[in-house]
């Protein structure tokens, strides 16, 4: 459909916001349609087949503060599943936005937003460019790409989507070897400071002494040797993104430095008096759980909070089970050509074995075990015999052949049993209470033959 025949129908409880938006769409659409109250489109939408619902996601607390949109969304799709929603939000409701992208929702718009994306988005929905399953197969990180189809990577890919283009400063969660620096670079890559520099930081590895000579840059004769005037790293980054990686391993005066510099958004090199403005989008990465950076007697709240305006959690290898036929692919083509080998097929039973290890390593595990079987390989097919697992990689391997305490497939085929039976077989409220979308559930349910 074309925007010059769409009906629009926008919900929000401020007046301004609803004069602006009747504004920009009246010359454009064939109908626009504006509301304070929630609580009326029930009669809106049995009145008029809107093609768009423009939805806030707070109503001052008439539902449940913080969740209304989410309950008004599942209200219009109640009413009409053809009609399509796109959420308004701040940048502290981006995670509740991203829910209710799951719930359904075709896209959502942070407030202030432009006129240009607000217009494009709407033709972006109206279009249907965005697929019906909201699939996306991979994504771009400079030249690297980040591959999985995963509903948890589809989940992270949509986040990257969402977040990237925003000035939000963004936390990112993960186990070693999940590709926290790939997540940092993708959404550098997709940001609008994508041409500006892409700085990175082990600020984990840095020392007491290191640190701010490091990050903030030094002047000639600052201490011993200091032979010339050295810029930091923020300043190196400035007008581009800047992505301190294992920021949980820093130490409480190291974190109190760092805050001075993100609240006045401006650095004083090491033996000067001076000021210096800096202008970077923040990415911090770590290891750490939630609970650890909690601990105020570890991590300081106040800049927790000043680094995690959004976060994304990088999900395991162990809960990426459908990814790893196609990492496995990915890794072994690209270390036959790098080792001058002809390409391989892979027998069945090399696939099952790599299936029955945990990968407590991730991604980075996998890709060390492939690189092995390929250089060790002497023919054209690798079976199950080629895959050699170290001895601290074996030691956390579960097999999943007798033992159904140990096997993910046989828990989760449970759980979902469990939870459509609770729910008397409603798929609704069933994927709702998993955390996954309805065509999840599906795929699952087609997956056991439930």
């Amino acid at each position: 459909m074309v925007l010059r025949k769409a009906s629009i129908l926008v919900i929000d409880d401020d007046a301004d916001i609803l004069t602006a938006l009747r504004l920009l769409l009246k010359p454009l659409v064939k109908e626009v349609v504006t509301d304070k109250n929630p609580n009326n489109i029930n009669s809106l939408l049995t009145k008029t087949a809107f093609d768009i619902v423009i939805l806030d996601m707070n109503f001052n607390g008439l539902v449940n503060t913080g969740n209304e949109g989410i309950f008004w969304l599942n209200k219009i799709k109640s009413l009409n599943t053809e009609t399509s929603v796109i959420l308004m939000t701040a940048y502290a409701d981006i995670d509740l936005a991203i829910r209710g992208l799951k719930e359904g929702a075709s896209d959502f718009l942070v407030k202030p937003w432009k006129n240009e994306k607000f217009i494009e988005t709407i033709n972006t929905v109206l279009g249907k460019k965005r697929t019906k399953s909201g699939k996306i197969k991979h994504l771009n990180a400079n030249s690297t790409r980040i591959i999985g189809e995963s509903d948890v990577m589809i989940d992270v890919f949509v986040k990257i989507k969402k977040v990237a283009p925003t000035e939000a400063n963004v936390l990112v969660l993960g186990e070693n070897g999940t590709g926290k620096d790939l997540i940092a670079r993708a959404l550098h890559d997709n940001s609008n400071r994508k041409n500006q520099p892409f700085v990175k930081v082990d600020v984990g590895a840095l020392t007491a002494s290191l640190f701010e000579s490091e990050l903030f840059g030094y002047k000639k004769g600052a201490f011993t040797d200091a032979r010339e005037d050295r810029k930091g790293l923020f300043e190196a980054a400035d007008t581009g993104t800047l992505f301190l990686d294992e920021i949980g391993n820093i130490n409480l005066n190291q974190q109190a430095k760092l805050l001075t510099v993100l609240q006045n958004r401006q650095v004083t090199p090491l033996g000067s008096n001076t000021p210096i403005p800096i202008d970077i989008r923040l990415i911090c990465a770590t290891n750490f759980d939630p609970k650890t950076l909690s601990d105020e007697k570890k991590f300081r709240k106040d800049l927790v909070y000043r680094i995690n305006t959004v976060d994304i959690v990088v999900p395991p290898l162990r809960e990426r089970d459908t990814d790893i036929t196609k990492l496995t692919k990915h890794f072994i083509s690209v270390y036959a050509e790098k080792y001058n080998k002809n390409s391989f097929s892979l027998d069945t039973g090399f696939i099952s074995k790599l299936k029955q290890h945990s990968f407590p390593g991730n991604v980075r595990e996998l890709q060390y075990i492939l690189e092995r079987a390929v250089i060790m390989t002497d023919g054209d097919v690798l079976k199950a015999d080629d895959l050699v697992f170290s001895s601290i990689e074996s030691s956390s391997t579960k097999s999943h052949i007798g033992n159904s305490s140990h096997n993910l497939n046989e828990l989760e085929k449970n759980a979902i049993l469990t939870v459509l039976e609770k729910n008397k077989g409603n798929i609704s409220k069933s994927a709702k209470e998993l955390g996954i979308t309805r065509a999840a559930l599906y795929r699952r349910i087609e997956k056991y033959e439930l």
